[in-house]
């Protein structure tokens, strides 16, 4: 995310620029019909922010492209909770984080003949990156996303408290 503001409609006013400075009456002269600022009155910044929010990052689209809907708000497309995913064999991860890395047997390459995975998972350890680890179920992290509104974000993280920091 930018950590300057910048020119979204209303520009910056000049400072001290004798050579190349803006002549609002002479922009709105040669452009009579503009939906900017100064102009017709009825686009600003505000505005375009709001319209972002509820046009790019809420609610639900309909007849979008190669999908029939989608639900921008995260939380609301059924985000899996990996607490509920079911482990073993027959082509079942060994854990909801890691594929079963069983042998499926002699001459077989289909993954329903995999036993359940017998050997030890190594512990997570790390990422790369900040945060609070790869183990977070999307469940969990989609109700945060979904929160966030324009101008919300934070650098370097997805949303507040997902660094692990309260």
């Amino acid at each position: 995310m930018a950590e300057q503001p910048q020119t979204i409609v209303a520009p910056a006013p000049p400072v001290d620029k004798p050579l190349g400075a803006r002549h609002q009456e002479n922009l709105s002269s040669i452009f009579p019909e503009s939906p900017l600022v100064g102009y017709l009155g009825d686009v600003t910044d505000d505005e375009r922010k709001s319209a972002f929010q509820s046009e790019v990052l809420d609610g639900t689209v309909q007849n979008g492209l190669g999908f029939s809907s989608f639900d921008r708000d995260y939380a609301n497309n059924g985000a899996p909770d990996l607490l509920d995913v079911e482990t073993g064999g027959g082509g079942l991860p060994a854990t909801p984080f890691t594929p079963n890395p069983s042998s499926p047997g002699p001459g077989s390459t289909f993954a329903g003949d995999q036993p359940p995975f017998e050997g030890k998972i190594p512990d997570s350890g790390p990422e790369f990156g900040s945060g609070l680890g790869g183990l977070l179920s999307p469940s969990t992290t989609s109700e945060e996303i979904q929160g966030q509104t324009l101008g919300s974000y934070i650098s370097g993280r997805s949303y507040a408290g997902s660094d692990g920091s309260a």
